[in-house]
């Protein structure tokens, strides 16, 4: 008889589709050996046939799950939908962040959106549908999970550690998302579900309906049908320093890397002597903040489809796809305020170690005073997401089994010249003190000169057009066009002597286009055409363009302080028309206004088109012996890349205002890079049952990650020279190696009773030529005049280390609760130029637990899951003063009550805690406010029809 560990080895490989006699013979090993309990979930084999016993929610979700991970020849999680078309929870990114080692970052709205494993970020992750790789929107690799619908997924795998016939490109790990099959459930199947849903910080409901259909047809055709449509309103409260913290240079210790500091017209200066004195080196100050809320309207469209034919008990055609649409426009508005300090602008200067914590602007020169700002910031984000593909399996014989696959994913996103960044600058003289608290929002008393209060006055409707001018113009947005092309051939060779099982090899080829195209008014200096001198009283506009005032119910509740709570609002279609209506009419700085001129158009120099073509192979042996099973094998990986973007200098640079610059380039010319690299990934992994019960799995690969696509792009950009900050930005170029690790997994799994499982884990990734940023201050980059920029590159970085521990726990009482438990912790380092620093991105502790019961008609659960606080950007203003975010517990409940067979009722809570998001700069003493994301709790209502 065969062994429990080889009967494993051999029934469940992920890339089975056909159970022969001696996979049969394995099942009902299996079913003896394994406990009663046990035995009752194996399948029992006939004839070659198995006849599935159907068992459908939460629990039978979980024990789907723990089969799965108990089974997988490499370290591996998995996510499995209640039932047909139900996963459990509403985004996949958030059933995930349940998963030992995975946390999430969040959208507007608080819906998850990138997905990091093991601390490590989504530039270290791939995601993959079916085992193919997903078209991205981003301008980078990683996949935004807010584009798919959970409804189109039956289940979801965190690989995090390798084999050699699994897809290269992940170092924290691999996330495949599992599309359902019509065999899963032979006969005619299909469930209807009907939600509505209402976020408390939302004026508006939310809607959505789902539905999917499955059938079979004599064992040889079946089909399956998905249909998704949703539409929810949201609103996101937020604060942030956009225009980042002022800091004086420290030319006394170049160690600090900031010889030069960032201040604007000059260093910070309490004293009026003109000189930096030492106690005023790295002297930091409020350079800009903003305040509001962003108003999202994000609708959701899918449709998704599988056939599969089976003519033979030997042959398998597979035809799958689907198609979504994400239309996500998010509504700005914001109040800011520039208090950047410039000679005679600050007075009654107080510093609290080593920070301007109290001052005054109260300055008679209009360039001087403060003018208060009213901000409309809109993301136009619509993405059409897409892939289909063609899986057909042949076995050639009893020991030769041969699969191809071929499949196009493509991603795009139509925003170009679409999002705005619009400011309405405030014309009235005024006296304004400026209080640090601590908080996300400083204190804030601003009193006009006619007598009116700022904060009151804009609560009272007491502001209009009269009060602002036109002031910067930004209209900008991406398109972004991703497509990727693949093609597999595998075969698995039964050997079944000398310990190896099987013999399996396999060829690809990927081909990948990304292509960026930035339409903005930046290049052509549009967006200071009516800004400065040439700015206009909006008063006189006509057409209304300021048409609202926003106090949002409950608006920044979480922050304490005495600032504005009400803000204006307007149209920014609506304010475009308005400054039409000037075409023609001189300008004072020369010229006639002219839409046209100031219209968004192709701008080059944030433009790109990379592609890459990756040829693999590998090589892999499956073996098994009394109580083990194993595999090894090595993948070669050969890729090209072929990057272009395009450079202008910069020819003059045209002073405004105060902080009010426009460049004018010379003419773009054409950069381009190509690049080749090769490696060769070996793996190996062991598992071992020391019981029936307990296995220890060993796993060490070599894994390597791309660089993200924009990256590879020779890109820059001067554009922040428009509000005085005089810094180029490149993109990277396509000499940036991948990154590379050298990673070993030890785990220890204790399945000691029926769906129950307490595991174990330790983990460490050497990891070689990270990608981070380097900043350089006060670089001649040859501009007229001399002027000095800060320059930012990607680099590869010397090294860096991961390592952590895992603990899970699931178990579920016979009493009908349940809970589930885990905790990851991750220590990192990275080491530049030989100084060691945070690897950022990475969270060093995550954990989530979860309680639920199911019995009967009912159905009850509860999750909590938290991510620690981590440095998300290095060195942002010196050494040492890192972005840190704060940690973050996320709680979802839900209750669900089955009617009969047929009909379900549920009501979901999001967010119960209403937990919030706030960044802030650090170097261990000093802490300053970096911005605030608030996303209010939400509740849905559901009802579900099966047949």
């Amino acid at each position: 008889m065969n062994s429990p560990s080889q009967c494993r080895s051999r029934a469940n490989r992920q890339d089975r589709f056909v159970l022969n006699p001696l996979t049969s013979a394995c099942l009902l090993a299996l079913a003896t050996l394994a406990t009663p309990a046990r035995a009752q979930e194996v399948i029992a084999a006939d004839a070659g046939k198995l006849e599935q016993v159907v068992v459908t929610g939460t629990r039978a979700s979980l024990q789907q799950s723990l089969e799965l991970k108990r089974n997988a020849a490499v370290v591996q999680d998995s996510i499995s939908a209640t039932e047909l078309g139900r996963f459990p929870d509403n985004n996949v990114a958030d059933s995930l962040s349940h998963i030992t080692g995975v946390s999430i970052s969040r959208t507007a709205g608080g819906e998850g959106q990138r997905v990091s494993i093991r601390g490590l970020g989504p530039d270290y992750t791939i995601t993959t549908f079916n085992g193919r790789l997903l078209g991205t929107d981003s301008a980078g690799r990683y996949f935004a999970f807010d584009v798919l619908p959970a409804d189109v997924i039956s289940g979801a795998d965190v690989v995090k550690s390798t084999q050699a016939q699994l897809v290269e490109g992940a170092i924290g790990g691999l996330v495949n998302l599992r599309s359902a099959s019509p065999f899963d459930q032979k006969g005619q199947r299909g469930l209807v579900r009907a939600e509505a849903d209402r976020n408390d910080m939302s004026s508006l409901n939310g809607k959505k309906l789902s539905a999917t259909y499955s059938n079979t047809f004599d064992n040889k055709v079946g089909v399956l049908l998905g249909l998704v449509y949703a539409k929810r309103d949201v609103r996101t409260d937020t604060a942030g320093n956009d225009g980042g913290w002022s800091r004086n240079p420290i030319p006394s210790d170049p160690s600090q890397f900031w010889e030069f500091g960032n201040t604007w017209g000059g260093a910070i200066d309490p004293n009026g002597n003109g000189v930096l004195d030492p106690s005023e080196e790295g002297l930091i100050g409020p350079g800009q903040f903003r305040f509001g809320s962003i108003m999202e309207k994000k609708e959701r469209i899918a449709l998704s489809g599988k056939v599969e034919w089976r003519p033979s008990s030997d042959v398998k055609v597979i035809f799958d796809g689907f198609k979504t649409r994400l239309d996500s426009p998010q509504v700005g508005y914001q109040l800011s305020y520039y208090p950047l300090y410039a000679p005679g602008r600050w007075s009654d200067v107080k510093v609290t170690n080593n920070v301007v914590t109290d001052l005054t602007l109260n300055s008679s020169d209009p360039e001087l005073r403060l003018n208060p700002e009213v901000l409309n910031r809109t993301e136009y984000r619509v993405v059409d997401t897409a892939m289909y593909g063609t899986r057909a399996e042949w076995r050639i014989s009893p020991t030769l089994n041969v699969a191809g696959d071929v499949y196009l994913s493509t991603s795009k996103r139509d925003s170009g010249g679409k999002d705005s960044y619009v400011v309405l600058r405030m014309n009235q003289p005024n006296t304004t003190r400026i209080r640090l608290t601590g908080a996300a929002v400083p204190d804030v008393t601003t009193t006009l000169a006619d007598g009116r209060d700022l904060q009151s006055g804009l609560a009272q409707g007491l502001f209009s057009g009269n009060d602002f001018n036109t002031h910067f113009y930004s209209r900008a947005g991406d398109n972004i066009d991703d497509r990727i092309g693949g093609a597999t051939v595998n075969a698995d060779w039964k050997v079944d002597r000398y310990s190896i099982d099987y013999l399996k090899f396999g060829l690809s080829q990927t081909n990948r286009k990304k292509s960026r195209d930035m339409i903005n008014n930046a290049f052509n200096s549009g967006q200071d055409h009516y800004s400065g001198e040439n700015a206009i009283n909006v008063g006189t506009l006509g057409g209304n363009v300021i048409n609202q005032t926003l106090s949002p119910k409950g608006f920044l509740s979480g922050v304490n302080g005495n600032f504005p709570r009400s803000f204006l609002g307007f149209d920014v279609d609506r304010y475009a028309q308005a400054l039409a209506g000037l075409d023609g009419k001189p300008r004072p700085g020369g010229g006639v206004y002219s839409s046209t001129l100031s219209a968004p158009a192709f701008n080059p120099l944030e433009s790109y088109r990379v592609e890459e073509k990756t040829s693999t192979a590998f090589v892999q042996a499956d073996l098994a012996g009394e109580r083990w099973f194993a595999d090894v094998g090595v993948r070669f990986v050969r890729t090209k890349t072929g990057a272009q973007a395009w450079d202008a200098k910069i020819e003059d640079i045209v002073q405004n205002g105060a902080f009010n610059f426009t460049p004018i380039y010379a003419d773009p010319s054409v950069v381009r890079q190509d690049a080749t690299y090769s490696f060769a990934l070996p793996s190996g992994n062991f598992t071992y049952s020391l019981t029936d019960k307990l296995q220890l799995r060993v796993g060490a690969a070599k894994t390597m990650a791309r660089p993200s696509v924009d990256k590879l792009a020779p890109s820059s950009t001067t554009a922040s020279i428009s509000w005085g900050d005089f810094t180029q930005i490149y993109g990277g170029n396509a000499d940036l190696k991948p990154y590379t690790a050298h990673q070993a997994d030890i785990s220890l799994e204790w399945y000691y009773a029926k769906s129950s499982a307490l595991t174990f884990a330790v983990y460490q990734k050497n990891i070689k030529n990270q990608i981070t940023n380097l900043y350089l201050a006060g670089q001649d980059i040859g501009a007229p005049g001399g002027r000095l920029f800060n320059v930012q590159r990607p680099i590869n970085g010397d090294s860096a280390k991961a390592r952590g521990m895992e603990i899970g726990l699931q178990h579920l009482f016979d009493n009908g609760f349940g809970v589930r438990a885990q905790y990851t912790r991750n220590l990192s380092s990275s080491w530049v130029g030989g100084v060691e620093r945070p690897l950022e991105g990475i969270a060093p502790a995550t954990a989530s637990l979860g309680i639920l019961y199911e019995r009967g008609p009912w159905s009850m659960s509860t999750t909590a899951d938290f991510t620690d606080s981590f440095v998300t950007a290095t060195n942002v203003i010196g050494s040492g003063f890192n972005e840190v975010t704060n940690s973050v517990t996320w709680l979802t409940a839900q209750l669900a009550y089955d009617v009969n067979k047929s009909l379900r009722i549920s009501i979901e809570g999001n967010n119960l805690t209403d937990a919030e998001q706030a960044p802030r700069l650090t170097n261990g003493t000093v802490s300053l406010p970096n911005g605030y994301y608030r996303y209010g709790r939400s509740v849905t209502l559901g009802a579900s029809l099966r047949f």
